[in-house]
C-alpha cells in the first residue's frame, strides 16, 4: 500500500483491484448497504463511548475510531464502484451545490457564532 496521499479516485481503484484479486468478487449492492449500516453503527457506538456519556463495554475495548471510519469508507467505495458513481465528481458537484445553497446561510446563523 502506498505511503502517500490517496485521492478519492485512486481509493476507488485500489478497492476495486483488491476486491477483484483478493476479495474474489463484490458482495451484492444490498448486502453492502447492510454492511455499511452495520459499520456506521460501529462508529456511532465507539463515538458514544469516546465522546459521549456511555461507558466502554469489554467488547468495545481496543477498537479504534480511525479503523472504524476506514471500514465505513471502504464499504462506501465498494457501493460507489458497483453503482458506477465517480465519487470525485460527485463530491465536486456536492461542493458546488452546498456553496450555492449554503454560501451565506451559515454565516448568518447566530447559533454558529
Amino acid at each position: 500500500m502506498p505511503e502517500q496521499d490517496i485521492s478519492i479516485r485512486q481509493a476507488q481503484e485500489l478497492v476495486d483491484t483488491w476486491i477483484r484479486t483478493t476479495g474474489v468478487r463484490y458482495f451484492s449492492e444490498l448486502t453492502n448497504m447492510a454492511i455499511l449500516t452495520e459499520e456506521v453503527g460501529e462508529v456511532a457506538r465507539l463515538m458514544s463511548r469516546l465522546y459521549g456519556d456511555q461507558s466502554f463495554k469489554a467488547s468495545d475495548k481496543g477498537k479504534e475510531l480511525a479503523d472504524e471510519l476506514a471500514d465505513v469508507l471502504w464499504v462506501l467505495l465498494c457501493i460507489a464502484n458497483q453503482t458506477g458513481v465517480d465519487l470525485t465528481q460527485a463530491l465536486e458537484n456536492n461542493f458546488r451545490k452546498k456553496n450555492m445553497r449554503d454560501g451565506e446561510r451559515h454565516k448568518g446563523n447566530e447559533k454558529l457564532r
